[in-house]
């Protein structure tokens, strides 16, 4: 949709800009009415389900719309602009407002027919199709004005934001995200399950009325207690919050819980090996070692660290049973902090939360900036590895163990994501599965997928296995 109407003026334009001049006429708005006739069409198609994708034309007009498109969805596509008025430049490289909007083959005619009825029919136009090739063909009629590879175009789209990061960020990092942009066959974020997400093994524990309260863990800066609790009540568990001065100062007593959680998001501001000063207040406090020393050792406890909790947990791997070979967590290797929807695969471990997940291939928020997971050498990681503590692994899109950035987001040999204490009962890992356990927190999902996501089957198994 063209909402400038076919005036097409280049004034102020990134085109006008790259060309040395200014322009005279700027885009506007210049029919107010039109905008609210095209916003509510949009909404109603969307509401029918008849769009696939949208993208409104601005900096850098239709043909910046058209390419932003194609790399986003990873396809090539036919685009011909014989149609629209002005000529193919004024057309491609104009900033008037508008929109491009993907629809089904079988639902062009129904879309365009559904503008005309708002009253801006003469303003919709046809102008191509996704591709299953790698190039971006543009043509005026008969004329090819241009015919680039995807990847090629991409790559010069993304030149300076990889300048930059070389700059500012571990500029192999950069280099490898920049470089992953030329590998064309790559399938994209898939899911694999080994379970269905939507059988709650935990039903008939919670069909007996007991719900075993589980302290929610937090120190100063944490932030995912919230998310946390939800999951564990969602599972049976009744959530209690209990802050780290309420075990140093006495006023609660672990013994008081079946679980703890340890908590991630910024404690400590996430500097400084976050997670290690809040494990080191209970190393150097006698009253809250005593009571940490004594939980990991009762038989009939569970713990899970997230995160900050999971580096706090890492930390004190001497008071764990079963968690000598355990890493400690540092410094991405990107040095920057990393907000990502990764995927990761679910390992046969003792892990009391992991129950029938083994063989699973499933995206997860990362949200970290210390989650590189170092062993003391090689022989440490293999014995680690070898003795089946390993729980999740960091996947490219193609399954295999993800050792290149970004997705391996911070550098952790073997992709390690995850650790289990030898007997089950401690489990730990850095990125963040109490965000996504319902469905509609995942930013993609495939479309099958019910109310609850397929990590809550992590709070369900502990849930079964508390009885």
């Amino acid at each position: 949709d063209l909402l400038g109407a076919g005036r097409n003026r280049l004034g102020g334009s990134v085109f006008a800009q790259v060309h040395g001049r200014i322009g005279r006429e700027v885009p506007d708005l210049d029919g107010p009415r039109r905008l609210k006739s095209f916003f509510q069409t949009v909404q109603a198609l969307n509401r029918e389900g008849r769009l696939l994708a949208y993208h409104d034309r601005s900096d850098g007009g239709l043909f910046a719309t058209l390419a932003e498109m194609a790399f986003a969805g990873r396809a090539g596509l036919e685009v011909d602009v014989s149609g629209l008025a002005g000529g193919a430049m004024a057309a491609l490289f104009s900033e008037e407002l508008g929109a491009v909007l993907q629809v089904r083959a079988d639902d062009a005619d129904a879309v365009v027919a559904a503008f005309a009825d708002a009253g801006i029919g003469t303003m919709t136009h046809v102008i191509g199709t996704v591709t299953d090739g790698d190039a971006i063909v543009i043509r005026e009629g008969d004329d090819e004005l241009l015919n680039e590879p995807r990847a090629a175009l991409n790559r010069a789209w993304s030149e300076v934001t990889w300048r930059m990061q070389a700059l500012r960020d571990n500029p192999d990092c950069a280099g490898e995200e920049y470089d992953r942009l030329l590998d064309a066959d790559d399938p994209g974020l898939t899911v694999q399950l080994s379970f269905d997400p939507a059988k709650d093994v935990a039903a008939p524990f919670i069909a007996g009325g007991a719900r075993p309260r589980v302290a929610v863990l937090r120190e100063q800066g944490v932030n995912s207690h919230v998310e946390m609790a939800a999951a564990f009540d969602r599972a049976g568990f009744e959530p209690v919050d209990v802050h780290m001065s309420d075990i140093v100062e006495g006023r609660r007593s672990l013994d008081e819980f079946r679980g703890l959680v340890a908590c991630g998001g910024f404690s400590y501001g996430d500097v400084l090996g976050a997670g290690e000063g809040w494990a080191k207040t209970i190393l150097y406090n006698a009253r809250a070692r005593d009571q940490f020393d004594a939980w990991f050792h009762r038989p009939d406890s569970f713990t899970l660290g997230i995160c900050n909790g999971c580096q706090m947990l890492a930390t004190l791997k001497d008071l764990i049973p079963g968690a000598e070979l355990w890493p400690r967590f540092v410094r991405n290797r990107s040095e920057q902090f990393e907000a990502r929807f990764s995927r990761v695969a679910v390992l046969d471990t003792p892990s009391v939360f992991t129950s029938g997940m083994a063989g699973s291939l499933i995206p997860v928020v990362v949200s970290h900036g210390e989650g590189r997971a170092e062993f003391r050498d090689d022989e440490h990681a293999q014995a680690c590895a070898d003795a089946g503590l390993v729980w999740m692994r960091y996947v490219d899109n193609r399954g295999e163990v993800a050792a290149r950035y970004p997705d391996n987001p911070n550098g952790s040999p073997g992709g390690v994501a995850g650790l289990a204490s030898d007997d089950g009962r401690v489990t730990i890992a850095m990125p963040h599965p109490e965000r996504v356990f319902r469905t509609v927190q995942n930013s993609w999902h495939p479309d099958d997928w019910g109310e609850d996501g397929p990590w809550m089957r992590l709070w369900r198994n502990v849930r079964a296995w508390a009885g």
